[in-house]
């Protein structure tokens, strides 16, 4: 597996090796022995498989009291990806993370704990596949505004995002709960 670093070193962007043949193809998309071989001992207790239509966004979603480490993936479609750090004491703190995550580039990326995650849907519809480190616990869930003016998250977006009520009724950063 190759890993990409990006912005945050805490943020990677991962390549599986590929293995083509006349048939299609195989990969490995999760191997607990290979992800601690680059950093990530993650332990994955819950799977999680959205579609979306072109211009949905989602996010940014985290959880306070059952913080989430996601590594996230494309199977079908194109997303922009994002990653925003929450963790107050890091260097790093309110920066964020994008990639276009997609079927055909088969890049996954690791978020860790202590970060917001969302992503827009670039193509037709996306199903994006992500594994987390706990449980979703809707008590405990924030959003943080997608279009918040102090992140600037460049998105890529061409037409009027598609959000839920609770994505248009986000939170602002400065008024954020985040990771101590």
């Amino acid at each position: 597996m190759k890993v990409i670093g990006t912005e945050n070193p805490d943020v990677l962007l991962l390549e599986p090796q590929i293995f083509p043949d006349d048939r299609g193809f195989f990969f490995e998309s999760y191997n607990c022995k290979v992800l601690a071989s680059v950093g990530i001992e993650a332990k994955f207790v819950q799977d999680n498989h959205s579609k979306s239509h072109k211009n949905v966004l989602r996010g940014l979603h985290y959880q306070i009291q059952h913080p989430q480490g996601k590594l996230v993936r494309v199977v079908s479609g194109e997303v922009f990806d994002v990653a925003v750090d929450l963790r107050a004491n890091s260097r790093t703190f309110g920066s964020w993370v994008g990639a276009r995550l997609s079927a055909e580039n088969r890049l996954m990326m690791w978020i860790p704990i202590g970060f917001a995650h969302g992503f827009l849907t670039l193509s037709e519809s996306a199903d994006v596949l992500y594994k987390a480190t706990d449980y979703y616990a809707p008590e405990s869930e924030r959003t943080i505004a997608w279009n918040d003016e102090k992140l600037k998250i460049n998105w890529p977006i061409q037409a009027q995002p598609i959000v839920s009520a609770k994505d248009g009724v986000g939170t602002r950063f400065r008024d954020a709960e985040v990771f101590e």
